[in-house]
């Protein structure tokens, strides 16, 4: 029985998060989430995309309470 052909894979992954966090930070976030795709999910780390969305907490609600009138 044949192969079937690879299919060629783009994952995607979206981190939503308030602004705030460092370039550093950042760039260990992306690196662990494809390290954790690449082993958990079989992807392959020139295929993968990681968006991060920056939202300012102003922007941003939990609970009918913006994020920056919270006090947890």
């Amino acid at each position: 029985m044949a192969k079937p052909p690879e299919r060629t894979s783009m994952p995607v992954v979206t981190v939503e998060m308030w602004t705030g966090r460092t370039k550093e930070q950042k760039r260990a976030l992306v690196r662990a989430i494809t390290d954790a795709m690449v082993t958990h999910a079989g992807a392959k780390p020139d295929n993968l995309h990681v968006i991060i969305h920056e939202v300012p907490k102003e922007d941003w609600a939990l609970a009918g309470v913006m994020g920056d009138e919270r006090k947890d």
